[in-house]
């Protein structure tokens, strides 16, 4: 989906293991193929001597090569432009050519993608009584800020102050609503509070009896169905790599997407900063030891699973850029919870590259990984 190939076959096989399975994660499937598609891309890129971003620009495709469909919007390029110029990418030297004392210095490049779905219509409220506005559906918030946003949405429809509306969610009794998970809260529950919003005015103005309420569904546009609906992004990463320990460090990092209207720059923010932090902690801590033998979880508990703290992320950055989709029903915002840690920990393996001239293809890039690759045959 992500570029224009013309000759794609891929094959998938489902084997047996004696292990304990892997469960639902923040862009689950997306995460690690991504990891996957942008080291491959970049290796690619040393190969045949282009740049990693004119390279990415070069293979651009005009339809959605694995659907067929066009894509309802599509600014990966302008991504990578614009990354590329915030972040100065055009300083970046040759593999192993940067150097302060005992560090190698290195920039990386990776595409971000995360699909926007759909799920069945979901239904919201709006209820008035005592001067205020209340919001009323069956969403959660699990620290992805709806408390906020959805009055928000439900004041701009209603064309009064936000101050003035109320949310009430997570209640059994509420209009259905969508889970939160799979990056559709935002679009999927503020389609239906536009809807409810929307009827609600049109029924009782701007004067409504106390404890008048409508409810409403919300829907996709007719023909939505018929183009590959995404956010995009680019993730840039600046890496200092030990020659002497095998540290890895970031400097830091860019993140620029494109997911449509953006409902809260700041929660916005918040997401796509937070999904960057959890694709460092996956490039640099994280790890699953599992015992070969038996199949168990060596981990003995989570002391030992080491993630990234407040200290450990310094330097991160996330830019969006303005985009209109008219096929993202009446909000026209996409789903970012999950586009940030796409691509993440590729464009800090493909810095760690650049930096040392050695290639990591398992994660997380620990010191004993890159001392064993320096050890051996190099790779490229």
């Amino acid at each position: 989906m992500l570029y224009d190939v013309p000759h794609l076959r891929t094959v998938h096989h489902a084997v047996h293991q004696d292990a304990a399975p892997g469960m639902f994660m923040r862009a689950p499937g997306e995460f690690t193929g991504m990891f996957a598609l942008e080291t491959a891309l970049d290796e690619l890129a040393v190969a045949a001597g282009i740049d990693p971003v004119e390279l990415r620009v070069r293979n651009e495709p005009e339809w959605d090569p694995e659907t067929g469909k066009p894509f309802s919007t599509r600014n990966l390029v302008a991504c990578l432009r614009e990354g590329a110029d915030l972040f100065g990418w055009g300083d970046r030297t040759p593999p192993g050519e940067h150097r302060d004392g005992e560090w190698c210095i290195g920039l990386g490049v990776a595409s971000a993608t995360y699909p926007n779905q759909h799920f069945v219509p979901n239904r919201a409220g709006i209820r008035y009584s005592g001067g205020r506005w209340t919001v009323e559906l069956q969403a959660s918030d699990i620290g992805t800020g709806a408390w906020t946003i959805l009055p928000q949405i439900a004041a701009d429809t209603l064309g009064v102050p936000v101050d003035l509306v109320d949310a009430e969610i997570g209640r059994t009794g509420l209009p259905w609503a969508i889970m939160a998970g799979g990056s559709v809260g935002t679009y999927d529950w503020g389609d239906a509070i536009v809807a409810a919003a929307t009827k609600f005015r049109r029924k009782h103005g701007d004067s409504p009896e106390d404890g008048v309420h409508e409810t409403a569904a919300g829907r996709l546009p007719r023909g939505a169905r018929g183009y590959s609906r995404h956010s995009f992004g680019a993730h840039f990463a600046q890496v200092r790599v030990s020659t002497v320990t095998g540290e890895v460090r970031v400097d830091r990092m860019l993140g620029v997407f494109a997911a449509g209207r953006i409902i809260n720059p700041r929660t916005a923010r918040s997401q796509l900063i937070g999904g960057m932090t959890m694709g460092l902690s996956a490039a640099l801590h994280e790890e699953g030891h599992l015992d070969e033998r038996f199949g168990h979880v060596v981990n003995g508990d989570l002391a030992g699973y080491h993630v990234a703290a407040h200290a450990d992320v310094v330097g991160l950055e996330a830019v969006t850029l303005e985009e209109h989709d008219p096929w993202f029903g009446r909000t026209g915002a996409k789903g970012i919870g999950e586009l940030g840690i796409v691509g993440a920990p590729a464009a800090i393996g493909n810095a760690v590259f650049n930096a040392s001239g050695t290639r990591l293809r398992d994660l997380p890039f620990t010191p004993d990984r890159l001392f064993a690759a320096w050890e051996g045959p190099s790779s490229g």
